[in-house]
């Protein structure tokens, strides 16, 4: 098992139920491998990691930018919290010597081993709030994720393609699109999916990848070259 009291020290936190943050870095590969582990694999923690992160995200821009249109602020939280930024922060504060995966699962790297540690990051934050609430959530997301956000601004890349594609198509055609998963496939550790991006009944163009997010953003991208809105 990782020595999680490193982590713990290295992150500054203090969790009371130690069980909580390994499961946060707990793979549902490495449970086939060990079945007599008495944890749970990570993805329930994700799913409410994901909620809490975006919350928090969410009330800073609204508060620290007051001036600031919808719009924009949109485009600043999907670039905060989209799978590439996770994933960005998980490496940096070496998430990877921590993760608890299967013997073939720990040889991935690539998109799989991203796409990893994009949800190990949501996961820890679900533990965290459920282990001490929202204000230490809050405090670690100010302090790991947020200072991205000059960046973002500086350089422009919150503007992905999911983005620009709203915007032309809310200009062009007043519509706003909307992304439907087509199919999915492998197994739940190791999932891909087509995601079709919809112009109120048209499908316009698909996308695959290894997350939702990541083939809605193929989609989008596919989209705007199909359409010429380049």
């Amino acid at each position: 098992m990782k020595d999680f009291e490193t982590l713990e020290k290295k992150l500054g936190l203090e969790f009371k139920n130690k069980d909580l943050l390994t499961q946060a870095f707990t793979h549902r590969s490495y449970l086939n491998e060990n079945p007599g582990l008495k944890l749970e694999h990570n993805e329930r923690l994700e799913f409410l990691g994901d909620a809490v992160i975006e919350l928090i995200v969410t009330d800073y821009l609204y508060k620290e930018y007051p001036e600031k249109a919808e719009g924009d602020l949109t485009n600043w939280r999907a670039a905060l919290v989209n799978a590439k930024m996770m994933t960005s922060v998980s490496e940096k504060l070496g998430f990877n010597d921590f993760l608890l995966l299967s013997r073939g699962e720990a040889k991935e790297m690539g998109k799989a081993r991203a796409y990893i540690l994009a949800n190990t990051f949501e996961a820890l934050l679900g533990a965290m709030y459920l282990d001490s609430g929202f204000a230490v959530c809050e405090e670690f997301i100010k302090k790991y994720l947020l200072p991205n956000l000059s960046e973002i601004i500086e350089d422009g890349s919150y503007k992905d393609a999911k983005s620009k594609f709203q915007e032309e198509a809310q200009e062009k055609v007043s519509v706003t699109p909307n992304y439907k998963v087509i199919k999915e496939s492998g197994p739940d550790h190791e999932k891909k999916f087509v995601v079709g991006v919809y112009l109120a009944e048209e499908l316009v163009a698909e996308g695959q990848g290894l997350s939702k997010q990541e083939a809605e953003e193929a989609a989008a991208k596919l989209a705007l070259e199909v359409k010429k809105w380049e």
